[in-house]
């Protein structure tokens, strides 16, 4: 009997490990996929961003490792230091408080009312995001140029027309990327906030706790985790953030809304210098990881 018992084990341990290889086996068409068109891609990503690679003239024939020039170039240029500060305006405004708090006020003031409600407000929120970016953009530039709706309804109250997109750029893509994205945060904190305890507030309610302590001190906290996650994602689509941008501004008047996007965009296919083009996608990948780093130990949670 005991002879019949220990040979169990062996069977189970050989077919775990047959399962294992079988597994193994269905997924090596992924682990393919993610090596052919990720790992490959992101290690080439690293090596050209050290070399002088481009589409034309001697370098695009002899392509060669040209160490740090790169990005000491790179921090040499004014235009890069503008795009930069445009960038990191952009997100703060667009990605941090705009998408961020809009969507979480949205998200609140729907929590706890009726379907048809949340129905209504959702599916204009959503309409914006699920509308691509260069639809967005022309949505935008129909309303903000010198004829557009915003201007029509300035002169029907009687001021002059402003030219929105020439004088406040940077305020005019930072609205339209706000409007396009903030769904998806409303989503997020909608979800978030449907698993906080009812008891717990309602025991706060009891105790006397008003409704702004109890925002603060109650649901935030719980949802603390969401906040993170959803800062993080909104982030790394608003750092990404070219298509709305280029079709509403160009980038222009001269480098006002050039965030590094623009800037690395104009670098690789408009200058041909790719390989100073993804030396500049490394310092965007940079200051995404950054600002994921700061969100988390802001709101200490930990990875």
């Amino acid at each position: 009997m005991e002879a019949i018992n220990s040979r169990f084990p062996k069977a189970k341990r050989k077919g775990n490990g047959s399962e294992q290889w079988r597994a193994a086996l269905f997924l090596s068409p992924s682990w393919l996929l993610l090596l052919l068109f990720f790992f490959v891609p992101a290690v080439l990503t690293f090596y050209f961003a050290f070399t002088n690679m481009a589409l034309t003239g001697a370098a695009a024939a002899n392509t060669q490792f040209v160490g740090f020039q790169n990005f000491t170039n790179m921090f040499q240029d004014a235009t890069f230091r503008t795009s930069v500060g445009n960038t990191i305006l952009f997100l703060i405004f667009s990605a941090v408080i705009g998408q961020q708090v809009m969507g979480f006020l949205i998200a609140f003031l729907m929590n706890g009312r009726n379907r048809v409600f949340r129905s209504v407000v959702g599916s204009i929120v959503i309409s914006g995001w699920v509308a691509p970016e260069v639809v967005c953009a022309f949505v935008w530039f129909a309303f903000l140029n010198d004829t557009g709706t915003a201007n029509a309804f300035i002169q029907g109250i009687g001021f002059e027309p402003i030219a929105w997109l020439y004088t406040f750029p940077m305020v005019s893509v930072i609205i339209a990327n706000v409007w396009h994205g903030t769904a998806f945060s409303m989503m997020v904190f909608q979800a978030a906030l449907g698993d906080v305890p009812k008891e717990v507030e309602e025991a706060a309610m009891i105790d006397g706790a008003s409704a702004w302590q109890r925002l603060i001190r109650i649901t935030i906290p719980m949802i603390s985790g969401s906040v993170v996650t959803n800062m993080v994602l909104v982030t790394l689509q608003t750092l990404g953030s070219f298509t709305l941008i280029y079709a509403l501004t160009g980038g222009g008047p001269g480098n006002a809304t050039e965030t590094l996007p623009i800037y690395m965009y104009h670098q690789a296919f408009v200058n041909y210098q790719l390989g100073y083009g993804t030396a500049i996608s490394l310092v965007l990948l940079l200051i995404g990881i950054v600002a994921s780093l700061l969100y988390m130990k802001l709101l200490k949670v930990k990875l």
